[in-house]
């Protein structure tokens, strides 16, 4: 069995790239990071150390690395010829992907299984994403498409920033989760065992992004707001650490309102990622965790999806909005989308206006207004 993955990075190889070699797949790694892919490919070998209440450190071996700028007709073949695909690169980049994707379907023979595609990305549908970008490149060709089955992911796997003496080793946490859509597979689903497919993904996803995703990015914001450095640092802050309580009680009420989580068991979960985010060892400075705000800021994102929809069940999501707001003030030279971000709140555009440009969310929206609010209370700071 053979695995190409997208994106070498420090989730690429401390998670998706871990789960495959574990289960026993060639691994080929793809990357247009020409250092780390050299380096990778003059490596036998990187490892990884799990902390926390599992500590352990485990041996990663027998992989290839290609530079998929420079070596594209390289990983194309590759593709031809493997069973699974996967990526960490990121929702904003999977775009790029997809025409190396299509040629490699293009060259895959006919009479082998469907290349099994997962984008592990932290975005709702991302494998969707990555099929429709796919499909316009293959406009003439559906042929090469149905080479191919995509599936949507939930990944779940705190993955700090790392020491920049580790070299390629990485540090991650013990707890982590691989939860795959089962229905595009049929009968021929792929043997991961660190995976969990499932017939209905969506709650795991929403669950995830919901919990986890929205609870880190609340930390740092809020964090970055009152001059924390780290989420440690951030978490010892007792309005923060208030915060972020209440917005996690906040997404809880959608998600058992929605997906029928039991109460107690969603509660227990919101626990267990509390005290992740406590983990010393897995701490991470508050601007990582807050880059690319726009981003988060987006209309099915962890903060606007949540609070879209708990309004429109009559529910309150006022630590959300205060979260938009701690969001807004994420001022960071060095993150191109918080200069962009910066830039659009000191423009001239009306606040409401701005609200829909920045969220995504329809002019009658009863959330729009107190995003504005939010605006206006910036600009006005």
């Amino acid at each position: 069995m053979k695995a190409v993955h997208f994106g070498a990075g420090n989730i690429g190889r401390g998670f998706v790239g871990l789960i495959l070699h574990r289960a026993g797949y060639e691994l080929v790694f793809a990357d247009v990071n020409a250092e780390l892919i050299d380096l990778l490919a003059s490596t036998p070998s990187y490892r990884v150390r799990e902390v926390g209440e599992g500590a352990s450190e485990e041996e990663v071996t027998g992989y290839r690395a290609l530079n998929s700028r420079t070596a594209e007709k390289e990983v194309i073949a590759e593709i031809a010829t493997a069973d699974v695909v996967t990526t960490a690169v990121g929702p904003s980049i999977l775009k790029f992907i997809a025409p190396v994707l299509a040629e490699g379907l293009r060259a895959r023979s006919p009479e082998l299984a469907p290349l099994q595609v997962m984008a592990c990305e932290n975005a709702i549908g991302a494998s969707d994403l990555l099929r429709a970008e796919t499909e316009l490149v293959l406009a003439d060709d559906e042929r090469a498409l149905g080479r191919a089955v995509f599936a949507n992911t939930a990944v779940d796997r705190i993955v700090p920033g790392q020491d920049p003496d580790a070299g390629l080793d990485v540090t991650v946490e013990d707890f982590f989760e691989w939860v795959v859509d089962r229905a595009p597979f049929g009968d021929d689903v792929p043997d991961i065992a660190d995976a969990k497919f499932v017939d209905d993904l969506v709650p795991y996803i929403e669950r995830k992004l919901f919990t986890v995703n929205t609870g880190h990015a609340t930390l740092a914001y809020h964090g970055f707001a009152r001059g924390a450095e780290t989420l440690i640092d951030a978490l010892a802050i007792p309005e923060v650490a208030a915060e972020v309580s209440a917005v996690l009680a906040e997404t809880k009420a959608l998600l058992v309102a929605k997906h029928d989580f039991d109460p107690e068991e969603q509660e227990k979960y919101l626990q267990k990622n509390l005290a992740r985010f406590a983990n010393p060892a897995l701490s991470d400075s508050v601007e990582r965790v807050g880059r690319a705000p726009l981003r988060k800021l987006s209309r099915h994102e962890r903060f606007v999806g949540p609070a879209a929809e708990l309004i429109e069940r009559g529910l309150g999501a006022d630590a959300l909005v205060r979260a938009i707001g701690a969001a807004l003030r994420f001022d960071v030279p060095e993150d191109a989308e918080s200069v962009t971000l910066q830039q659009r709140l000191s423009s001239d555009v009306d606040s409401t206006e701005l609200a829909v440009e920045l969220t995504g969310l329809d002019a009658s929206s009863p959330l729009l207004a107190a995003v504005a609010a939010e605006i206006d209370a910036v600009r006005s700071a």
